[in-house]
């Protein structure tokens, strides 16, 4: 286990009362423990967060580098347009 270092934090009584309840509750066996698993959360939540960032840029930098013409507004509407056709599907009541 990596070496441990304490800190000290400030809270609203909200938060406090939150993990307090947890730990009362048996989710956790102290505060410390519920807030290192809210720091694993919160760290796997900006991985996530930055993997998605880096997916979003890469389709922008593949579109960007594309080398078919850009499309006018007119054209994006009659795409869109078509496809919304194509995904409509009747219902019981114009069969």
């Amino acid at each position: 286990m990596p070496s441990a270092e304490k800190i000290s934090i400030t809270m609203t009584g909200d938060m406090l009362r939150t993990i307090r309840d947890s730990v009362e509750a048996g989710e956790y066996a102290s505060t410390s423990e519920a807030l290192r698993d809210a720091v694993r959360v919160w760290q796997r939540q900006r991985l996530e967060d930055a993997e998605r960032l880096a997916a979003i840029r890469a389709r922008v930098n593949r579109s960007l580098d594309d080398p078919r013409p850009d499309l006018d507004a007119g054209e994006v509407e009659d795409r869109i347009a078509t496809l919304a056709a194509q995904l409509t599907v009747p219902s019981r009541r114009d069969a």
